[in-house]
């Protein structure tokens, strides 16, 4: 099968994207009347292996919630060896502009996309803890940037530390072991999309509402995300489209807790469903008991329904 100029330059550009940057995962952009982008991978343990969940996430470029969701009743501490695991790198684009850098804190990932590309980046991301959350419904723009950031914790957060018997430094100096990690983008005055010191958190609400990344994800968007661009925070556990094709599809993250209650509860988060995802499900083609059981899997993967 010939494939078009266009479409070699295209994949040339992702290709050398990921290749520069050896990190991320880069998408062709699909046509614009389609948002399903990659496809998943299986890999397994090696039998000998001694590594913890977050070992894999990170080979793969995912956070621990999109490795969890994938694959339930994995061990986080000690997956055994011989385990076979679903990398979870096929995707439904978030329902937004394809324009600088969306957020979607349900799905705990980051996509940018690139100018004159053509092309889609995908980061995993850790959020804000329960009571601290991380922006769930703005736009705004990356206002400035910072190389060895330095990080002055809030009185608040001075206190909450005291609670425990510890004591926090009024300020912690740039370098590594800056919870801040080595770069920073700011957007706003109380938020930042920051590196970190503690890549377990990738995949989970562990901040104080801002979003952080791998040193390698933060030092690529640093270098390469101009003051200015365009950044959207979403909140979307529920996606949903029909291809050019015909084919519907539902991909379902676990919704973020918004009460201690909830947080506290071994019951699931309720999913709500938003007018855009229920035209899509209310199709006549659609079947009900795949719809549910995707519902209820919450595997944070696409799933045809019809």
């Amino acid at each position: 099968m010939k494939m078009s100029i266009r479409a070699l330059f295209t994949v040339l550009l992702a290709t050398a994207a990921f290749c520069q940057s050896a990190f991320a995962v880069v998408y062709p952009l699909p046509a614009k009347n389609s948002r399903l982008i990659g496809q998943n991978v299986e890999y397994t343990i090696p039998e000998d292996s001694k590594y913890p969940l977050e070992h894999f996430a990170a080979k793969f470029q995912m956070g621990l919630s999109n490795m969890l969701e994938a694959n339930p009743g994995v061990d986080v501490y000690l997956p055994a060896g011989g385990t076979r695991l679903i990398i979870p790198q096929q995707l439904l684009l978030p329902d937004t502009p394809r324009e600088g850098i969306i957020i979607n804190s349900a799905e705990m990932r980051l996509y940018y996309f690139p100018k004159g590309t053509n092309t889609v980046v995908v980061l995993p991301i850790g959020i804000g803890q329960l009571g601290k959350d991380t922006p769930l419904n703005w736009v705004t723009k990356v206002e400035r940037k910072k190389a060895g950031p330095t990080w002055t914790p809030t009185k608040g957060m001075h206190a909450e530390y005291a609670a425990r018997g510890e004591t926090l430094p009024q300020v912690f100096p740039a370098g590594p072991d800056n919870p801040m990690g080595l770069y920073a983008l700011y957007v706003g005055r109380l938020y930042a999309v920051h590196g970190t010191n503690a890549n377990f958190g990738i995949g989970l609400r562990v901040s104080h509402g801002c979003v952080r990344l791998r040193d390698p994800d933060i030092k690529w968007l640093f270098e390469n995300v101009p003051v200015g661009t365009r950044l959207q925070f979403i909140n979307e556990p529920v996606k949903a489209w029909t291809e050019p094709d015909g084919t519907r599809y539902v991909e379902v993250h676990n919704p973020l807790s918004m009460t201690e209650e909830q947080f506290n509860s071994e019951a699931p988060v309720p999913i709500t469903i938003n007018q855009q995802v229920g035209k899509v499900l209310a199709d006549a083609s659609v079947n009900q008991q795949t719809l549910d059981d995707a519902l209820k899997a919450r595997s944070g993967m696409p799933v045809k329904v019809n």
